[in-house]
């Protein structure tokens, strides 16, 4: 899509189920996550300049990938139905890591920049995963201890055995934290300064805030968004957009006030929402209507409308690197 003309300028074939997309930092590559509730295993790859398909990334027994991240050249995905994460490496071309949650319907993902934290959200555990980089010693226990000596008698050295002791190399590993929200918890995001995790609670309509740092909820606000499909912060932090996809409204709240701003009806269902790179514009798919709305996020009025096709769910933002020679 042109953003100055909101015009399609190609359409290209992605596979089964297409529900997530995401944009590689340079813009060239877009990944799809091809869902089916569990079903499919693959995550469609494509070409943006050239705008055309790429070889799909088979990602074997993982199924049911959904939620996706860019970070660091790495594409994050969930595997729904093996309740795990994953990592695909673009440049070697293979799923590179693997990370079990435990959790039913694993999600949606975020990934911090410098890759030592993992939020996910676990829609049918109605929890939040919050995974963090440790250091922790390998090989857990050592060999078993010799037996005791009879009192009065020293205990002979064991030859050939080394202890486990400070002496070993701490090695990278992850800790898991899960937390309890409410029902149905799908849509979440974190504030641009890294301080609150808000996540949607889609059966309840509640929003629960979490403080990462504290690792747990802070408040539950009744929000009145049954039906939540996704929830995003604008870039500066100010406003919470939250989307319906049974009853079709856009709720805005401040993030501050955590109160609620605006809300207002967009079709018959809306679902993914993307912040321009300016701050100018918002855009929520509206699934059963075809279309993507398009927000003024001064005036937080709709502007105009994409026709996007059929049903469309996630949206991307392509920023490519331009250089200029004089």
């Amino acid at each position: 899509v042109d953003p100055q003309t909101l015009k399609v300028v190609a359409r290209v074939p992605s596979g089964p189920d297409p529900h997530e997309v995401v944009a590689s930092s340079d813009g060239k590559l877009a990944f799809i996550s091809n869902y089916g509730g569990g079903a499919y295993n693959t995550i469609s790859v494509i070409d943006v300049v050239a705008q055309k398909a790429l070889p799909a990334v088979d990602l074997g027994p993982l199924r049911g990938p959904h939620g996706l991240m860019f970070v660091q050249g790495m594409l994050y995905f969930t595997a729904e139905a093996n309740k795990a994460i994953g990592r695909y490496n673009p440049s070697s071309r293979e799923v590179d890591w693997v990370l079990g949650t435990g959790q039913d319907r694993t999600h949606m993902i975020w990934v911090s920049k410098n890759l030592d934290r993992i939020y996910t959200s676990n829609v049918n555990s109605a929890t939040i995963t919050i995974i963090e980089k440790t250091l922790t010693r390998p090989g857990g226990f050592g060999p078993p201890t010799a037996p005791r000596a009879p009192p009065g008698r020293a205990r002979e050295p064991r030859r050939g055995i080394r202890p486990i002791g400070p002496e070993r190399a701490l090695i990278p590993s992850w800790t898991e934290i899960v937390i309890p929200v409410g029902r149905g918890s799908e849509g979440f995001d974190v504030s641009p300064d890294a301080k609150e995790l808000w996540v949607a609670n889609a059966q309840d309509g509640t929003i629960s805030v979490i403080d990462p740092a504290a690792k747990a909820v802070v408040a539950t606000l009744n929000a009145n968004v049954g039906g939540a499909n996704r929830l995003k912060f604008t870039l500066d932090g100010k406003l919470v957009f939250v989307s319906s996809l049974s009853t079709g409204e856009l709720t805005i709240l401040g993030a501050a006030s955590r109160q609620e701003i605006k809300r207002i009806k967009l079709g018959h269902g809306a679902a993914g929402i993307l912040m321009q790179p300016d701050s100018s514009r918002a855009f929520v798919a509206c699934s059963p209507d075809n279309v993507v709305a398009v927000l003024d996020l001064k005036s937080l009025e709709v502007t105009g409308h994409i026709e996007a096709g059929r049903n469309p769910d996630g949206l991307a933002w392509a920023m490519r690197q331009v250089m200029h020679v004089e």
